[in-house]
């Protein structure tokens, strides 16, 4: 009787340990705890900007697949150019030098330049695999 009284008692003090409020630790640590991965976002703001909905995926994408992202949105418009300099910001100079690479084009002054510069080498890059 007095063995089961034990255990009775053990065990009621393991579980009243068990619903403390702070977080289970490890040494001076809190122990890390994983959460599952977050679903698609549905919301307005991600499906008017492509290149921040596939970001928003999870994996990080380069800069080519943003750019490529971008080319989504109707041409010509001042919502490409803001999609191309969302990901390479405009440092406009006097006398930009000769494009030779997407991120000469942010030295471009002229909106309309620089559009044709982004549209320019996002559409010459080979499309990249979906995986």
């Amino acid at each position: 009787m007095r063995m089961i009284l034990a255990i009775a008692a053990v065990l009621y003090s393991a579980s009243a340990l068990a619903q403390t409020d702070k977080p289970p630790m490890v040494g001076d640590k809190p122990l890390v705890q994983v959460k599952p991965k977050g679903t698609k976002a549905g919301t307005k703001e991600a499906a008017a900007k492509p290149a921040a909905a596939a970001a928003a995926k999870g994996k990080p994408q380069s800069v080519a697949a943003r750019l490529q992202a971008c080319l989504d949105v109707d041409d010509g418009t001042k919502d490409r150019l803001n999609c191309y300099d969302a990901i390479i910001p405009p440092a406009p100079k006097p006398k930009p030098p000769k494009a030779k690479g997407y991120a000469d084009c942010k030295f471009f002054k002229e909106e309309d330049e620089r559009l044709a510069c982004f549209n320019g080498f996002a559409e010459s890059i080979p499309k990249l695999p979906k995986s």
